[in-house]
């Protein structure tokens, strides 16, 4: 039986319909932007267009969808929290799509989604077979993770379990939207690294312009950004090796695809474990940008 699966990001929504949870071949995939600068019954109102279009193109019909979503539903108030699209927070997510679209969901955080469809199809399944703790992570407008445990995603009691971007980690990063000070997101997220690179240099450039200008070795501010991104990324990862100890971190993001990190990021993070040798793998996603709405799905 199909699988449906949306994808809620800050830019973008994504729907994919797969032909069945244990083949992930893709029978329909379709975007529309999330727009969610029009407030909250916008997006509710983008969704459903999604699954309309779906439907429409394919003759399909979902019973139920599954669903990653910025941020968390609280367990206890089923509002939603933590979203760095914030016109989502407070708000019944879940009850509201419902009603919308007249079937059941399920919504999970989506880093959570990212993290167990890597576990379970993607870069953990093919270069280890099998992991008893998976941590996902996600780096770029924000920063997110998922745990997965024996295959499947811990949310905690407060729905937060591997919420790392906003763990304290320097000062130097100021205030994040979540009011807290000095947050992992405000000092390795694309938008933290980019007004980094402005604040040193006075010209605003990309990630992948600053990427680039390192690379080059033409850009000495570029390079500097480089070494942020690798030094702070290192002492962050490692309280997640610290705790949960995975056997894989995946790590997925706009940010994630730069090299340096599977490289210098990971030699910052020995400095900082609490073992005589790091034999946590580090790897790059195999579902690339599907990964999220592939978790989804799964749901």
């Amino acid at each position: 039986m199909a699988i449906w699966g949306i994808d809620l990001g800050g830019t973008k929504i994504e729907g994919v319909i797969l032909e069945d949870k244990e083949n992930l071949n893709v029978l329909k995939r379709i975007r529309v932007q999330t727009e969610g600068e029009k407030g909250y019954k916008h997006v509710i109102n983008q969704i459903s267009k999604l699954v309309e279009v779906l439907t429409a193109e394919t003759g399909l019909r979902p019973d139920h969808i599954g669903i990653g979503t910025p941020g968390i539903a609280d367990p206890y108030t089923n509002l939603m929290k933590n979203c760095n699209t914030t016109a989502l927070n407070g708000m019944p997510l879940q009850a509201d799509i419902e009603k919308a679209l007249g079937i059941p969901i399920k919504i999970a955080n989506d880093a959570n989604c990212f993290a167990i469809a890597e576990a379970q199809f993607g870069a953990v399944k093919e270069q280890l077979g099998t992991a008893n703790v998976v941590f996902g992570v996600i780096m770029g407008t924000g920063v997110g993770g998922g745990l997965v445990i024996d295959g499947k995603v811990v949310a905690g009691r407060q729905g937060i379990a591997g919420e790392w971007g906003h763990n304290f980690l320097d000062f130097s990063g100021g205030i994040c939207y979540c009011g807290k000070t000095g947050c992992v997101e405000t000092m390795i997220s694309g938008p933290a690294l980019e007004r980094f690179y402005k604040r040193e240099m006075g010209t605003s450039r990309s990630l992948k312009e600053i990427v680039a200008l390192h690379e080059a070795g033409k850009d000495k501010v570029a390079t500097q950004t480089m070494e942020r991104l690798t030094t702070y990324f290192g002492k962050a990862i490692a309280y997640i090796v610290n705790i949960i100890d995975p056997d894989a971190i995946v790590i997925g993001g706009g940010v994630g695809n730069i090299d340096l990190l599977y490289t210098e990021g990971v030699e910052e993070a020995k400095k900082y474990v609490f073992n005589n040798q790091l034999e946590t793998v580090f790897l790059k996603p195999k579902l690339g940008d599907s990964a999220g709405v592939f978790g989804a799905a799964l749901l």
